[in-house]
């Protein structure tokens, strides 16, 4: 048999990864998966701690969703939603109708968050057309946003490191304030806060209204960001706003949706109900690519009409609505059902945030972010100051390489080190994940 790290190297090419530093390292082989756990192929075992890239729900081979997809196979694999329907596309939409904030009725199928984006912002353009408005062509966003790779959501986001090359690709919109307390862009502390990045955002959208489709955002945690948190009531005056001014909310929860934050939907937390929603990442338990893009009623309507007008919306992919991703999806959420796992998440949120505080004394720990099980600990040189440390000191990826011999796995965001576990972690594995990189942080930086 030929030895899968040698042909890894000889043949991929890695996402995020700078690759010189990859073909020089000894690259981890992880062979299955059960519950919180990823085994390799030397029978090494690892918590899953950001839930093999924020997907999974239910833990690794669960019964039911291994069923669910055996038993849709028996069926059929594909069939296009292109000029057809399909049964488990039409039971899944039912359901995902049900959980999502009321008006959201219309489903849009994709394949993953970058294009459920994609499709909320051309559905948005394509809205302010049939509508007979031709000047609202551009979009709002946040400074440090993430909302995918494909050219679209790439113009839409607003982290240089990973966007500011494409930048003659891109088209251009307006980015707002983030309410990134820690690093606040006004100088202020919390203690001092009086939500300059609310108002700065209010008055770009209202100069600028007649000209934006829509604002598009992450809501309560901006993820790709470091686990950014935004202040109590930002989001819901960001839709206040919106609604007053006449431009389209679109909420991207594809990190943040399915329990992430301990409701189904971080917008539910603040009573928000947003024009577009985005979801992808845990819609299938981590299972299979699927995403969604749910709009209300109005803009559906929008492009109802004769064959000859021409306002189809003429957008869609080849795995549309796919049956099997279909079908995992509906077992996935007939488990967050039978299981009650929204209220599991929340106990369990609790009593991680009380294993969060052996960090809190760390002499290089700047702040620790929380909102359910999604987890950002910011690494700083110098907490005065909150110098962080040069980025070719590698710092955050060696405290996270370091954690596996711990038998914990996790992935940084920069100068950040992350936690998004399953769903379905349980409190002894929860203890696990903490001290593993709670002694991985030592191991590096010291007490």
């Amino acid at each position: 048999m030929s030895d899968i790290r040698e042909l890894d190297k000889k043949y991929i090419w890695h996402p995020f990864t700078q690759m010189k530093d990859w073909l020089s390292e000894e690259p981890l082989v992880i062979k299955e998966g059960r519950g919180s756990f990823l085994y390799d192929d030397r029978g090494n075992k690892y918590l899953d701690a950001v839930s093999s890239l924020w997907v999974n729900v239910h833990g690794h081979n669960n019964g039911r969703l291994n069923r669910a997809i055996k038993n849709q196979l028996s069926k059929i694999a594909h069939s296009t939603l292109l000029g057809l329907a399909n049964e488990p596309s039409a039971l899944l939409a039912e359901r995902l109708v049900k959980i999502l904030p009321a008006g959201l009725d219309k489903i849009f199928y994709s394949d993953n968050g970058s294009t459920s984006v994609e499709i909320a912002l051309k559905m948005a353009f394509q809205y302010w057309q049939h509508k007979g408005n031709d000047k609202k062509t551009k979009f709002a966003y946040l400074k440090e946003s993430y909302h995918g790779d494909t050219i679209g959501a790439v113009s839409v986001g607003g982290i240089d490191l990973f966007h500011s090359i494409f930048k003659p690709l891109l088209f251009q919109g307006f980015k707002l304030p983030t309410p990134y307390c820690y690093r606040c862009d006004f100088g202020r502390e919390k203690d001092n806060c009086n939500k300059e990045c609310l108002s700065k955002a209010k008055e770009i959208l209202r100069t600028n209204k007649d000209y934006i489709a829509g604002l598009i955002m992450e809501p309560l945690v901006q993820g790709a960001a470091g686990m950014i948190t935004h202040f109590d009531g930002f989001l819901k005056e960001i839709e206040e706003t919106c609604k007053d001014l006449g431009i389209l909310l679109i909420l991207d929860e594809v990190a943040t949706g399915f329990g992430r934050t301990g409701k189904y939907f971080a917008c539910q937390w603040e009573e928000v109900t947003p024009d577009m929603i985005c979801l992808a990442k845990g819609i299938t338990g981590g299972y299979l690519p699927l995403a969604v893009t749910a709009v209300k009623e109005e803009i559906f309507n929008a492009y109802l009409g004769e064959f000859k007008d021409f306002k189809t919306f003429f957008h869609g992919h080849t795995y549309t609505g796919n049956p099997l991703a279909c079908a995992v999806a509906i077992e996935n959420l007939k488990l967050f059902e039978e299981k009650n796992l929204i209220n599991r998440v929340q106990k369990n949120t609790r009593y991680l945030k009380k294993k969060l505080d052996m960090f809190n004394n760390h002499k290089n720990v700047g702040e620790i972010r929380q909102r359910g099980f999604m987890v950002g600990i910011e690494i700083v040189k110098d907490k005065e100051s909150k110098e962080i440390f040069p980025a070719q000191d590698k710092v955050c990826y060696k405290i996270s390489m370091n954690s596996r011999k711990y038998g914990v796995i996790t992935r940084p965001l920069g100068n950040v080190l992350v936690m998004m576990p399953p769903l379905s972690i349980k409190r002894p594995e929860i203890d696990m994940m903490c001290e593993g990189i709670y002694k991985s942080l030592v191991d590096i930086l010291g007490e």
